[in-house]
């Protein structure tokens, strides 16, 4: 499996609060920055998915904070495939580019449904295991 991806980001302004440091809710943002660069390799982006014939969205998510990111800093996230084949299992790291410090992980849980019934599907699409396979 092991696939996966980092991103550089720099903190904007935008994303702190009175104290300069990201704002909780922007990591989850962060994230999903690094698992729509790792799902490109795979040439299984959102817009792919849809074309498809199905959706995947975000049923669980956990976020773990261990030190703060600062306005400005550059940080590395970084997004890995833990699980696809019943449901799509995405861990995720965020750390300082230049002292490699953690700064957050965490992991989410997506799953398949039909575009047009909107129907759960229990195992993983034909799809996203022949891509994840084909790698």
């Amino acid at each position: 499996m092991n696939l996966s991806a980092e991103v550089e980001i720099e903190i904007p302004f935008f994303d702190v609060d009175p104290m300069a440091v990201a704002w909780h809710g922007h990591y989850v943002k962060y994230f999903e920055v690094a698992r729509c660069a790792m799902l490109r390799k795979i040439d299984y982006d959102y817009p792919k998915m849809h074309e498809s014939g199905y959706l995947f969205p975000v049923v669980e998510l956990y976020v773990k904070y261990v030190n703060a990111a600062r306005y400005g800093q550059i940080v590395v996230a970084a997004a890995e495939v833990l699980e696809y084949e019943n449901r799509l299992k995405i861990g995720y790291r965020i750390r300082d580019k230049a002292t490699s410090q953690r700064l957050t992980k965490g992991w989410s849980v997506q799953v398949a449904i039909d575009v047009k019934t909107r129907e759960l599907q229990f195992v993983s699409p034909k799809i996203l295991l022949e891509k994840m396979r084909g790698r």
